[in-house]
Order: structure tokens, then sequence, then C-alpha cells
């Protein structure tokens, strides 16, 4: 039986790829970062050695955008260094590995969507700790697949839907960022995505390099809270007043791409995978988090 191993199984994509559909006779196994710190050796050998995978994925990465700014040393280790050692480790095995990074590679000044040929430029840390992991995945000789996605968002963890909803039941108004946009992508969806690309891994038809994939249908983080609190609404019968405002308008310590909408013709035609409606991934979202009040 084929054994796929899961690393960072403790935030939203981890455990939604612990749930997902694998294919038949393939066996996920899940590490949290407190049972593997992918920059550690000792402990990703470990894992390898006590697991024995057929492939391996990584879903563990340090996500704090803001916090990155002042803690580089801390997002460089987990996001630069962690990529290098697993690069190195899946290489001396020759054990496939995907990688999960980001949009924040760009840096956003593009008025059409990114596809995976353009010049990266990151504005922050984030993104040049995610770059670096990137660079040195491709440096390992490791066969990889580096998914690049955006705007995550799902039952688990922290992410903007659980923050709107949050900040919805404290506020009767709220002002939410219009001038960046993105394709919003649900967890479970990229979850399904990763496993399809497995899939073809791990019967031996993985094409490598660098893939985009994300939700179906770019909108603003104000389109998007505005999404969330008519869903509400049509449940509760109540939402806050929302405010377009600009990114001038809402400083944070990080800079963030205007432009987030990524080009995911690539992975469609090797891998057959289509972006996912995000409008029918926050149904799902908002049923289950219903179902948990």
């Amino acid at each position: 039986m084929a054994s796929v191993l899961i690393l960072g199984t403790g935030g939203q994509l981890g455990s939604e790829l612990l749930r997902t559909r694998w294919p038949e006779g393939a066996r996920a196994v899940g590490r949290l970062r407190t049972e593997c710190d992918i920059a550690d050796p000792g402990q990703v050998d470990q894992a390898l050695a006590e697991i024995r995978p057929t492939l391996v994925v990584n879903a563990a990465a340090y996500t704090a955008v803001d916090r990155a700014e002042a803690a580089p040393e801390a997002a460089f280790r987990t996001n630069r260094d962690g990529p290098a050692t697993l690069g190195a480790a899946c290489a001396a095995r020759d054990l496939p590995l995907i990688h999960v990074s980001t949009d924040y590679v760009f840096d956003g000044t593009k008025t059409v969507p990114y596809d995976e040929s353009d010049p990266t430029a990151p504005l922050g840390v984030y993104g040049q700790s995610k770059l670096a992991g990137e660079l040195a995945l491709a440096d390992s000789g490791c066969r990889r697949v580096i998914l690049r996605t955006a705007w995550v968002f799902g039952a688990e963890g922290q992410n903007f839907v659980k923050t709107m909803i949050r900040l919805g039941h404290d506020h009767d108004t709220l002002r939410v960022v219009d001038d960046q946009r993105g394709c919003p992508t649900p967890a479970d969806s990229l979850a399904a995505a990763i496993a399809s690309v497995g899939a073809a891994i791990l019967a031996g038809k993985g094409r490598w390099g660098v893939y985009h994939f994300a939700g179906d249908e770019p909108v603003s983080w104000y389109g998007f809270a505005g999404t969330i609190f008519d869903r509400l609404a049509a449940r509760s019968g109540k939402a806050p007043v929302l405010t377009p405002i600009t990114t001038a308008e809402y400083p944070t310590a990080a800079r963030r791409p205007a432009n987030s909408v990524l080009d995911c013709a690539k992975i469609g035609r090797d891998y057959g995978v289509a972006p996912p409606s995000w409008r029918a991934g926050l149904e799902r979202v908002l049923a289950t988090l219903g179902s948990t009040d």
C-alpha cells in the first residue's frame, strides 16, 4: 500500500488533506509541527524512516504575514530552511514532493492574472521566505510539484472568513479593503486538487514544476466580505454595514499585492484540475461552522 506523508496537519489545509479522498490503495499519514519540524533534518529523517512514504506533501508553513516582518528568522526557518531540508531528504530517497506556496511571491503590479512564468518580486518577508523555499527545492533536485495558491479559507484554522464572522458579531459597521483582488480558495478544494496531483504522481504520470491553483472568480476583500455577510444574513437576518476603503486607509506591517489573481490553466492541462467555485466552498464552510455553534 502506498503511504502519503502529510506534513503540517495542524493547519487548515493539512487537516483537510487528512480528510480528503486519496486514491484507492493509498494511506494518508499526518505529522503535526510538534511531531516533525521540517527544518530539522533529524526529525525529517525519522518521519521518513517510520512511515516509508511513497509521496510527501508539505502543508507546513509560517503564514503570519504581518508578524513575519518582525520575525524574519522564524519565517525563513520554516518557509526556506524547511523546504530545503525536505527537498534534500526526498532527493536522497528519490521521493516525489508536493509543496504548497503562495501568490505573495508576486508584487501584484500586473493587471492580468499571473501565470507560472511571470517574474517573482515579493513585497514582504513572508513572500520572500516562500520564494526562497521554492528556490531551495529547485536546488535540491528532488522531483517536485510546487503549487501556488491564494486566499485560502476553511472551517479550520485562521482565515478571512472566520475573521469576518467574528468581527461581524462584535460590530455594526466594518471597513474592508477594496483595492486588492484575488481568487478565494476553499481549503477542501485545494486538498482535493493536491490529492488529484498526488494520484497522477503515484500512477507514474507526474509532471514536475510550478503550478497555480485558486478559486474561479476574482473578487476584492470587500466583495468577498459582502458575499460572506449576504450568506450569513440569509440565515440570521442581520449583517454589519460594510464600507469599502483603500489599502492606504488600512496600513499593515506587511505590504500586500494589489493583484493576487492566478492563471490556473497549466494545472488544468497537465493534471485535469479546474478552479473550484469559492462561493460553493463558502457555503460548505458556513454550514460547517453553523453546525458547530
